[in-house]
Parts: structure tokens; C-alpha cells; sequence
């Protein structure tokens, strides 16, 4: 989405007056702006997919074609809709979602502008290598509003380090619900969605069975960025030939064998071997740790990993 389709600064939006443009994707552009009425710095999200819509007069958002115009049509309700479901969530580590309406023929999301930085400027900084206590400490917390948006039957479908936001004094939110979705949404009825290589696991590249096990294992390839830097290998690639090096392997040493079994329980190909909800991985996070040996790196792995994806090459 390029800035020459993007509302000019100072334009006026209901009472949101535009103060630049944060950024953008394939669907949407976003804004800071600033609520007239209380004076308060806010963000607003656009939908305004590029493939299938542009700007016309500097105002109105209309289809490229009548080809493209079901599909927008399509997409728009569906943003509507999950924005109307997201601003009835109010948690501390959710970005709170505090208006929504129609204007220039598309939808706008205004959210509460946070102070602070995203996760991917803090694995850069570290070159990777976040401590344990560090992941420890914002990953818990993330699954807790990850499991309210689930109570809420949506899915965020795109969680990586750049959509995971850390305020002062290192409180997470989730941002970014540009992909999100309805836990009802069929495959067929899904229309165009976001999603990130390595971070977006094999059913959401083929359209199959989404769920909350789909976010879990973006929500395992997060942490695993934060252990050595950057994203595992693309689902699409571990397919083909499953170069994926278990973090009980990679990591051991580093970082305590209980929070390395978490990441590759989520990094499961086989969706049915991931955590099938958020509570299944806040438990396996939050156990007291056995006093019995531990078993070899290899047993964990067989006991999750189903025989058809052991050795495939």
C-alpha cells in the first residue's frame, strides 16, 4: 500500500484528525491520529486490500473492478464484524479497540495508542538470545489475552514478533487484528487473509482446519525467534522436507528443557499434536518441574511427533 493512497495528514475523521501514516500491508494502512473530543493520540486501522481496492477522489475506497468488487464486499463485512467483536474485549494485554464505523465506503478500527516498542526491535537489539526469564515473563501473559480473544471465538491468525508490543516496564499487548477471524468461519467462506512464513502454520497456507492450536504455533514460532533470532523454517518448506531442528536439540543448554518442549509441542506439524488451547500451554508452562530424570531429547519428541511426519524427507 503505497502513502499516495493513504489519507492525508490532517484530514478529519469523524473526530479523528490524521497525523501520519504508522504503516500498512496487503489489506489495510494504519494511522496515528488525534481524538479531537479528549485529545488523546489514537491508532486507526483502513481496510483497503491493494489487490482488490484503491482510493478514488483522495476520499472513497471502490473496488478496481467488478471482478474484485465480491470479494471487497466480502472482506469489509468481515472487518466490520470482528471489529464489532473486538471492542468488546477489554484485557490488559489485548490492544483495547475503543470505536469502529463505516466512512468513504470502507470500515475504520481506532484503537488505543500505546507507548513502548515490539518485539522485534528487542531480538534485534539481543541478536536473539532473549533470556529466559524475559520469555518467561512476557509469553504467560500473552496467552492469557490470546485465550480471552479465543473465549471471544476469534483467531488472530498473525502473531509474530512485530505484532507483539512491550510498554514500559515490559507489559505485553497483542496487536495487529488484521487477519483476525471467527472460529466459525469455514474454510470455503474465508476470504483474503494475511499470513508471515515461518510463523504461519501448514493449514493456514493450504486453507485447512483452523483453530486455536493455528495460533499456538505461531505463538511457539514467536518464542523460538526470541531464542535465536529469526522465524523456524516456513511450514510450506518443512512439507516438502522437514528441516525444523528441535529447540530441545538447538537450544539445550540455554534454556531450561520444560520451556524448550513447550516451543516444539507448538511447532508440531500435525495440528492435532499441538496444544489444541491456550490453557493446555499455560499449564505445561506454569508445572513444577519433575523431580525424576529427565528422558533423552529424543523421547519427547517421538511421543508428540505422529509416525507419518518421523523421518520424512
Amino acid at each position: 500500500m503505497t502513502s499516495t493512497e493513504a489519507l492525508p495528514s490532517g484530514y478529519l475523521l469523524h473526530q479523528y484528525r490524521i497525523s501520519k501514516i504508522l504503516g500498512g500491508g496487503g489489506f489495510s494502512i494504519v494511522y496515528l491520529a488525534r481524538d479531537t473530543r479528549t485529545k488523546q493520540l489514537v491508532v486507526i486501522k483502513e481496510y483497503i486490500p491493494g489487490e482488490q481496492a484503491t482510493r478514488r477522489d483522495g476520499e472513497n475506497v471502490e473496488s478496481l473492478s467488478v471482478d474484485t468488487a465480491t470479494t471487497f464486499n466480502t472482506g469489509l463485512k468481515r472487518f466490520l464484524d470482528e471489529a464489532s467483536a473486538l471492542s468488546k474485549i477489554n484485557h490488559p494485554n489485548i490492544v483495547r479497540v475503543i470505536d469502529f464505523f463505516r466512512d468513504n465506503n470502507t470500515v475504520y478500527m481506532v484503537m488505543n495508542y500505546e507507548q513502548g516498542k515490539d518485539l522485534r526491535w528487542y531480538i534485534k537489539r539481543h541478536d536473539g538470545r532473549m533470556s529466559e526469564k524475559f520469555i518467561r515473563t512476557v509469553f504467560p501473559q500473552l496467552l492469557v489475552g490470546l485465550r480471552e480473544l479465543h473465549n471471544h471465538r476469534l483467531l488472530h491468525l498473525d502473531i509474530k514478533p512485530a505484532n507483539v508490543y512491550l510498554r514500559p516496564g515490559g507489559s505485553p499487548l497483542l496487536l495487529d487484528f488484521g487477519a483476525a477471524q471467527s472460529q466459525s468461519v469455514n474454510e470455503r467462506s474465508r476470504g483474503p487473509h494475511t499470513l508471515t512464513r515461518g510463523f504461519a502454520p501448514y493449514e493456514q497456507h493450504t486453507r485447512g482446519h483452523i483453530g486455536p492450536w493455528t495460533d499456538l504455533y505461531a505463538f511457539g514460532a514467536t518464542m523460538w525467534a526470541c531464542m535465536c533470532g529469526k522465524a523456524p523454517p516456513p511450514a510450506l518448506k518443512r512439507a516438502e522436507r522437514d528441516t525444523y531442528k528441535p529447540a530441545v536439540r538447538q537450544f539445550a543448554g540455554r534454556y531450561s528443557r520444560p520451556l524448550l518442549e513447550a516451543v516444539d509441542w507448538c511447532l508440531q506439524m500435525d495440528q492435532i499434536q499441538r496444544p489444541q488451547k491456550v490453557d493446555d500451554l499455560l499449564d505445561f508452562l506454569n508445572k513444577e518441574p519433575a523431580e525424576t530424570p529427565e528422558p533423552p531429547p529424543e523421547s519427547f519428541l517421538d511421543r508428540l511427533t505422529p509416525k507419518f511426519w518421523r523421518g520424512r524427507k
